[in-house]
This record gives C-alpha cells, sequence and structure tokens, in this order.
C-alpha cells in the first residue's frame, strides 16, 4: 500500500521559532548575514533549505519572498509580486521536473490560523520523496462561480470546496499569462485580509499542477469546522455569487 501520511519530527518542531504569535521572538529570515543553506537568490528573494526540516523522507526549502519583514504579499507592488510569482513557480516545477521525488508541494501560509510559525513572508517547496500530495485532489474542487476572467487565467469562488465555505481559485491554461495569475492571487489575499465580511487575519495559498495547467487555491482560514474534522464534510456557503459580485465591484 502507497504511504499516505507524513510523519512529523517532534523533536525539531520545538526547536522551531514562533515569530507569528510571540511577535518578540527575533526573526531568523532578518538577519540574512546569518543564513545557511542558500540555493538560489533573485533580488530580495531567497531560497534556502529548511533550517528546521520537520517532515520525514522529504526535502524541505523556504522562500523569503521579501527583506520586509513587516509586509504581506496583498501589498507588494507589481514588479515585485510578478518577479516574485515567476521565480516561486520556478523553483518549484524545476523541482518537479528533477523527478527526485514523487510529487513536490509549494504553499504559503500566513497568519496565526494558517499551520505557519514565522511571521515574516515565505513560502515553502517540499518534495516528498514517497507521498503523492495530489492523492486526495479533484478537479472539481476548482469548479466555481467565475469572478473574473481573462485568456489564459480565470478566478473564480469554488463550490466544491475542499474544507468548506469560501475558497478561491485561480486557475492558469497559459503560462505566457502569469503575471494576470499573480495579480488575481494579490486581489484575493487582498479582500481576505481587508473586505471579508468575518474579520479574517490568516489564509493559504496552495499551487497544484494538473493536466499542465497551474491551480491555485487560495483559501482564508478561520477554526476549522467539527463536521469537516469529525465527518470530512465541507459546508458550502450559499451567498457564492454576492461574495463574487462584491469582489467584482472592489476590483474590476
Amino acid at each position: 500500500m502507497a504511504q499516505s501520511q507524513l510523519y512529523f519530527r517532534s523533536a525539531i518542531g520545538k526547536q522551531k521559532p514562533e515569530s507569528i504569535i510571540n511577535r518578540t521572538t527575533a526573526c531568523p529570515f532578518c538577519d540574512r548575514s546569518s543564513l545557511e543553506g542558500i540555493l538560489d537568490q533573485h533580488g530580495s528573494m531567497i531560497l534556502l533549505k529548511n533550517k528546521f526540516p520537520v517532515l520525514e523522507d522529504a526535502f524541505q526549502t523556504v522562500l523569503i519572498e521579501t527583506d520586509e519583514c513587516d509586509s504581506e504579499l496583498s501589498l507588494y507592488s507589481r514588479d515585485h509580486l510578478h518577479a516574485l510569482m515567476a521565480f516561486g513557480v520556478e523553483k518549484w516545477l524545476e523541482m518537479e521536473a528533477s523527478k527526485a521525488f514523487t510529487s513536490v508541494m509549494f504553499f504559503k501560509n500566513h497568519g496565526p490560523y494558517s499551520g505557519g510559525s514565522i511571521r515574516h513572508p515565505h513560502m515553502q517547496i517540499v518534495g516528498l520523496e514517497t507521498l503523492d500530495c495530489l492523492e486526495h485532489t479533484n478537479e472539481d474542487h476548482f469548479e466555481g462561480v467565475v469572478i473574473a476572467a481573462q485568456h489564459g487565467v480565470t478566478c473564480n469562488i469554488s463550490t466544491m470546496p475542499r474544507i468548506g465555505f469560501f475558497e478561491f481559485n485561480v486557475i492558469l491554461t497559459d503560462f505566457a499569462y502569469l503575471n494576470a495569475m499573480a495579480d488575481y492571487i494579490q486581489v484575493l489575499t487582498h479582500f481576505i485580509l481587508h473586505h471579508f465580511n468575518q474579520r479574517c487575519a490568516s489564509y493559504n495559498l496552495f499551487f497544484y499542477h494538473i493536466h499542465g495547467n497551474i491551480m491555485v487555491k487560495v483559501v482564508p482560514r478561520f477554526v476549522t469546522s467539527p463536521l469537516f474534522v469529525g465527518y470530512g464534510i465541507p459546508q458550502v456557503a450559499n451567498n457564492l455569487e454576492e461574495v463574487a459580485a462584491r469582489i467584482r465591484g472592489l476590483y474590476f
């Protein structure tokens, strides 16, 4: 039977700094002179080996997005946003194309409910040696009410969310429009942090490479629904069209 779970190294996990919750903790990404295991760098963006590899059978890397610790993806200039997405996608697909791993995850945590530990803006690219990260991913997870679209890129709000309630998708079918994908992602993160009806300070980005397309799921994070935790049942909000219209009115 194929492996379907990851093992967490608890002893290493206890060593990780917690600068999201405890803002008095020194940020390890701000002291750039002490960074080790640097794999590549582009401007203020640095890809390096994760100093705290908590996952077994995995090659964990961190992509430091900027040298501005208090910044955030929804606030980046368009030039920096586009450069970041191009750099991150390039490194993710390079690791995938190396065939050294069964699958490669590319994701971002932001905020106290996101599962992250360090506030400084960063993403993670993780090569899994034995596990297929797409095993439980279905294409209908990316179907939804269209918010905006242009050639090669669609932005929607999911009608078949993985966890439930509001999940947003950006689907890229033409790599020439990678910048447009980045713009849609920024719009969605800005909406989540600044205009959502519920107070929301956390989100995740998850990137998927499926049938040659890039799918990005932008997920606002709250306390997880007990129906999903206990029974795996996602709940779907009944006002998706209203939320989609609100985003159009604010940004498009």
